[in-house]
């Protein structure tokens, strides 16, 4: 598998989960329920728990929440963090309730005696705690010393909190420096991964509703793991929280950080020579697949002219021709089937590649399907031509415009 260089971090435990150093890059996501409501919380987190989150956090803002804490932890099949913002009770309440971190804002929970007090209490505990500075909670004194919300101040926040937690010599800690503007989220995490050897939580908060805040959160988490920074991720989507857990693993897998627990569906994007709806087949195959947590990679190809050799790469996939689904193991056919079973056609070989392995699902292919997907595509490229995106005559078009005026190969750069 793909390994990234990744910065060098001390580990914490986050319940039975580590973080940091030579463990996988965790996915964390975080309820959106009231945490009084323990059945419809711990619903939430064996959803997210299924979708790929490995850590969950959920708010700790109230003696009800408090309570809610210590019957869903128990229960919970992942570690929990509470969130902790302006009350430094809640804080020993959520530690009483037997969560395994709690989230500790800095620009929101400003005394340093009782910073210190949860501190202590963490250490005599075991429990570790993230720092989670915020941009949109900046103390404002450090708003004012740097002249507005930059990496610096941000990275500062972090170092003062962890000034305080010296002092009483607690150091079981990973940290966050989050900002809703993509520039700045990086440049202050690259700043903290200088000054720091804890562990780094990424996140681009506030980033949105999908699809633009899965792409801002791409861009600034993609960006860090790609440079080694970052041991465990949460995307922050204004949206039913099994997308973050969802869009976490995705670019985990897709980064090569994580083993594929799911479905990587790849497809063409479709042309004049396509014989099916591709967007529609793509999409019905992607939840099939998904729902069965497969882990490989399908294609769904419009047309079988190129749509197997194209797709050679992906572990199973089918090509549409004639009317026909021509179902293919990288690359090579084995089986024919009719179109309206192509989706089904297309999950049942990939249960049995599950189960039984390449070699022997090629060894049990229909020794006449390649034929037939070849008499198909004869066919096809005779209907439609070879040339259906007119590719080819568009080149010719170039190189006679080009020789008319004579800025061929020997002539002046365009």
């Amino acid at each position: 598998m793909e390994r990234y260089t990744r910065r060098k971090t001390r580990q914490i435990m986050v319940g039975w989960v580590p973080v940091g150093g030579d463990a996988p890059v965790s996915v964390q996501s975080m309820t959106t329920t009231k945490t009084a409501d323990v059945d419809a919380t711990l619903a939430q987190i064996y959803a997210l728990k299924a979708a790929g989150a490995d850590i969950v956090r959920c708010t700790c803002n109230e003696k009800e929440a408090a309570e809610g804490l210590a019957r869903i932890v128990p229960r919970s099949p992942v570690p929990i963090v509470a969130d902790i913002h302006f009350h430094v009770e809640m804080a020993l309440a959520a530690l009483e309730a037997g969560v395994h971190c709690l989230r500790l804002n800095p620009g929101n929970l400003r005394k340093p005696e009782e910073i210190k007090l949860v501190a202590r209490e963490c250490k005599d505990r075991g429990i570790p705690v993230r720092i989670g500075v915020n941009a949109g909670s900046l103390d404002k004194r450090l708003y004012e010393k740097h002249g507005g919300i930059t990496p610096e101040a941000l990275v500062e926040s972090a170092m003062i909190e962890l000034g305080l937690f010296a002092e009483v010599g607690f150091d079981d800690v990973k940290i966050s420096v989050k900002a809703s503007r993509v520039p700045l989220m990086v440049e202050a995490y690259r700043q903290l991964a200088e000054r720091v050897d804890h562990p780094l939580h990424l996140g681009l908060t506030e980033a949105g509703p999908p699809p633009a805040g899965v792409i801002k959160g791409t861009a600034g988490i993609g960006t860090l793991l790609m440079e080694g920074i970052g041991d465990t991720i949460r995307y922050s989507l204004t949206t039913d929280p099994v997308e973050e857990a969802k869009a976490g693993r995705t670019l985990l897998e897709a980064l090569g950080l994580r083993e594929r627990k799911n479905v990587d569906l790849i497809a063409c994007p479709s042309c004049g020579r396509a014989e099916i709806d591709v967007y529609r087949v793509a999409q019905e195959a992607q939840a099939a697949l998904e729902a069965r947590e497969i882990p490989l990679q399908v294609a769904v190809m419009g047309c079988v002219v190129n749509g197997p050799g194209e797709a050679r790469s992906a572990d199973l996939g089918i090509a549409a021709g004639k009317h026909r689904g021509h179902l293919f193991i990288r690359g090579e056919i084995v089986r024919v089937v009719p179109e309206d079973e192509m989706v089904e056609a297309l999950v049942e070989e990939a249960e049995k590649l599950v189960k039984e392995g390449f070699e022997a699902r090629l060894a049990a292919a229909d020794k006449g399907a390649a034929q037939q997907a070849e008499d198909d595509r004869r066919e096809l490229l005779g209907a439609k031509g070879a040339d259906v995106n007119s590719s080819e005559s568009r080149v010719d078009l170039i190189r006679r415009r080009l020789e008319s005026s004579g800025d061929g190969a020997g002539g002046r750069r365009l």
